[in-house]
């Protein structure tokens, strides 16, 4: 073992299949002990190693977390990217090489600047807050790509009461901090001193204890009535979704399930479930709008908006509502190349993957009002925006219900669907609030404040999802405070190693 942590082909193997195991630690596996043994060869590996030999090893850890946790971005590029066999592989290959570069950097970091082999104690807590900082950079930089993070793992785990407190990233950090308490234990008890003996067993044991009691504590509380809810879910294939020939069809389709469904107060449809802009689909929409509002529901559907910006007509994939309530929202959180393609006019004409439908997309504005349904606030959220924690909890915080519309047939039968049903699980148990999920091809469902499923149909079925939903009120300590006390806790942490090392240097 200790072979294998050292500079060598070896130790980077074991990298790569250390990152590629957290894939088996989130869903749909939720082997939750894999997400700590992941994080624990990439500290262990990294402790006998110069800053350059750092850097190829965090990025063979990163080449196995995103080469086996996002191989559903090869179906999509494949599928209904016009993209060959090898194409693709090719694509994904190189996608997943410049990514890995995410943990390539602050392995390097580690190595150069914070790293204490001496000192057990602090270094695991200085590592646990690099963790962190990689997470948080990497769902920021370049719009940010916010998946497969650890604390994921943990939302049927010991952490999961944690989420509430200091989201996600409080998880990550226990994950990380865990780790490397749990290697470094041999070295903390043959130091002899019972002050860093004593510390160490509190750090390593306070925060799962602080979970488990946790778990089941409601931050938040009802704000009114139960609301019926039906969300449909019509299963459309992708490749027959902005086919012009099948647009009536499909308006018929929502409109007929909608028809025969039972009187609800909130009827949901997904993600461009009205595959036309909304200007041209005005006299549908106040059709189902007169529906709705005879049954006293609100009826909120996803559809594309254009509308003009500085005097120029740009387009916005949206969230509208009809009868028993009112509002538009413009998604702010869009996904490369699917939505928006970077670097346009280079790219745009080289294959179809870089010319998908509804792939010039424009940002929505930020601040934008919640929507209005039965009285109540909706923080909506469309597709991959639900996602970012940050951005979901600013959301979640002006809100009393929380709603996520999602298309996931680009992902087909891969774990891609499920992995963005766990995040938005995540979301709900982070705000305290229940969340309606309705997807055009599944997992539609209905989330509850402690991040269950209570209800959901089967992907790939046409279907009509009922429940019950409750508006809640107040706010968990992520949403008042959100990461600024964990944020603190780390700049500390840096600062304290950075000292510390320089110290060590001038010695």
């Amino acid at each position: 073992m200790h072979r294998l942590t050292r500079p060598g082909w070896p130790g980077n193997l074991l990298a790569v299949a250390a990152g590629a195991l957290t894939t088996l630690a989130l869903a749909p596996f939720d082997i939750w002990p894999l997400a700590l043994l992941a994080v624990g060869f990439f500290y262990a590996g990294l402790r006998e190693l110069s800053p350059r030999q750092a850097l190829g090893r965090g990025w063979c850890f990163g080449f196995g977390l995103f080469g086996a946790g996002t191989s559903w971005i090869y179906y999509s590029i494949h599928n209904f990217g016009g993209a060959s066999v090898l194409l693709a592989g090719l694509l994904m290959l190189a996608f997943t090489a410049a990514i890995a570069w995410f943990f390539a950097l602050p392995a390097w970091i580690w190595a150069r600047w914070l790293r204490r082999n001496e000192a057990p104690l602090a270094d695991a807590l200085a590592f646990a807050a690099l963790w962190v900082g990689q997470e948080a950079f990497r769902g920021w930089f370049l719009t940010g790509f916010p998946w497969l993070y650890s604390g994921y793992s943990q939302l049927n785990g010991p952490l999961a009461g944690l989420a509430p407190l200091g989201g996600m990233w409080l998880i990550s950090f226990t994950l990380a901090l865990t780790a490397a308490l749990i290697y470094n234990a041999l070295r903390l008890v043959r130091t002899g001193r019972k002050g860093f003996i004593a510390a160490g067993a509190l750090l390593l044991v306070g925060p799962w204890v602080a979970g488990l009691a946790l778990k089941e504590h409601a931050w938040t509380s009802p704000a009114g009535p139960a609301l019926s809810v039906a969300a449909i879910q019509g299963n459309i294939e992708q490749s027959m979704k902005w086919d012009p020939a099948q647009l009536n069809a499909q308006l018929e389709l929502y409109r007929d399930m909608s028809f025969s469904s039972k009187r609800v107060d909130l009827l949901i449809w997904p993600e461009t479930a009205v595959p036309v802009l909304k200007s041209s689909a005005e006299g549908y929409l106040t059709m189902m709008g007169n529906f709705a509002a005879e049954r006293n529901s609100a009826l909120i559907t996803g559809v594309p908006i254009r509308q003009e910006v500085r005097h120029e007509k740009r387009f916005f994939n949206g969230i509208t509502v009809v009868g028993e309530g009112d509002g538009t929202y413009l998604k702010q959180k869009l996904v490369p190349f699917g939505e928006y393609v970077p670097l346009q006019d280079v790219l745009r004409g080289l294959i179809a993957f870089f010319d998908l439908p509804m792939s010039d997309f424009a940002r929505g504005p930020a601040d934008q009002p919640m929507l209005q349904a039965k009285g109540y606030q909706v923080a909506p959220f469309i597709c991959y925006e639900v996602v970012y924690p940050e951005f979901a909890a600013s959301l979640a915080a002006r809100s009393d219900l929380l709603l996520t519309i999602s298309n996931d047939t680009w992902f087909g039968t891969s774990i891609g669907p499920l992995q963005h049903l766990q995040m938005a699980q995540m979301r709900a148990l982070e705000a305290g609030r229940w969340m309606i999920r309705a997807t055009n091809n599944g997992v539609s469902g209905l989330i509850n404040p402690f991040g269950q499923i209570t209800a959901q149909i089967p992907q790939f079925e046409r279907g009509i999802l009922y429940g019950e939903v409750v508006p809640m009120h107040n706010l968990t300590p992520y949403l008042q405070w959100r990461s600024w006390p964990l944020i603190i806790v780390c700049v500390l942490l840096f600062g304290w190693a950075l000292i510390a090392s320089r110290m060590a240097k001038t010695v």
